[in-house]
């Protein structure tokens, strides 16, 4: 934590001019966080669709089974994994919008 707030520090003391533009070795981007927020939202429709798809596969492989172990375990794992990939996409929205909104 005291290393982030050191390169910060760093960062903040390298401006020039009025503050406005600030050498921190990082890619400067011309995006709004309206347009990040537009395009993070399409993307997390997407991983959602997606991640539905996959359940309703996983849902289907698994009434079709008839009972037999192998199939009945991929199936599970099918949903299990989308379950997981959704949750970690959700985690990420939420952490990008959290920064986004201003810290």
């Amino acid at each position: 934590m005291i290393e982030v707030l050191q390169i910060l520090a760093d960062a903040t003391t390298n401006c020039i001019g009025n503050g406005n533009v600030c050498e921190t070795g990082l890619p400067q981007v011309a995006a709004t966080g309206n347009q990040l927020r537009t395009i993070l939202q399409i993307i997390m429709g997407v991983l959602a669709a997606v991640a539905v798809l996959m359940v309703t596969i996983g849902g289907f492989r698994y009434v079709t089974s008839e009972g037999n172990p192998e199939n009945t375990k991929k199936a599970r794992s099918t949903i299990v994994y989308a379950l997981i990939g959704l949750v970690v996409a959700i985690s990420a929205e939420a952490i990008v919008s959290f920064f986004l909104n201003g810290v």
